[in-house]
């Protein structure tokens, strides 16, 4: 998959970026965890999640916000990260003019950041947020929440406690017109250490995008 380098607000950001042979092909953005707790681009489950979407016939990128790997600027406790992911999503809009589907996908501070991102952004249709730290950070934005979307978390993580995450879940779920899918994974810690758990994630996220793409398709 090619190395991009795009323009961010505080200077070049780098990424990874998959484009589809299909020029009207959807596209999904997905977001690192924590850049100052050694979240990449490349951590295991944002890269799960980037090879679900791709082999579903997305064009897909995934980048190092700010002050990671090869990216410019430092940390900005999700402020700057947001207005990186903006960028990032502009890119892509350049380089696929025709999408007509938008997906985001963030793993943990990368969650907490989608999320915040599709509030800002109605071109979204969709999100996939593994361990969204709602014991951590505030999610009370979410009023209303503007799309459905597949919630992942480990029942086992001692990081973000699985009431908090169930009690999001419970919270947009029962907006109008919005349907939260939540799927646990068993003795599953906050970071999905191994490769099944990985696997797990793969089949959860592409059994949901297999029915949601459709869904979307007919609206």
């Amino acid at each position: 998959m090619p190395e991009v380098i795009f323009n961010g607000p505080e200077g070049r950001l780098e990424g990874r970026y998959h484009h589809s042979n299909d020029a009207n092909a959807p596209i999904a953005l997905l977001l690192h965890p924590h850049p100052e707790q050694g979240g990449t681009m490349n951590n295991r489950v944002t890269y799960t999640l980037f090879k679900t979407f791709k082999e579903r016939g997305f064009s897909v990128l995934r980048f190092n916000f700010r002050g990671v790997g090869r990216s410019q600027g430092i940390f900005d406790s999700g402020i700057g990260e947001l207005s990186d992911a903006a960028a990032a999503l502009d890119w892509m809009q350049t380089h696929n003019p025709n999408a007509r589907i938008c997906w985001v996908g963030g793993f943990s501070f990368g969650a907490w950041i989608g999320m915040q991102l599709m509030m800002r952004r109605p071109e979204i249709n969709g999100f996939i947020s593994v361990a969204p730290p709602a014991n951590l950070y505030d999610f009370s934005f979410l009023a209303p929440c503007p799309a459905s979307g597949l919630v992942i978390h480990g029942d086992a993580d001692d990081v973000v406690p699985e009431e908090s995450v169930a009690k999001l879940v419970n919270k947009l779920d029962s907006q109008k017109n919005i349907s939260i899918d939540y799927q646990r994974i068993s003795d599953a810690t906050h970071y999905f250490n191994n490769e099944e758990e990985a696997e797990l994630i793969k089949q959860m996220s592409g059994e949901y995008l297999d029915r949601r793409i459709v869904e979307l398709a007919a609206e």
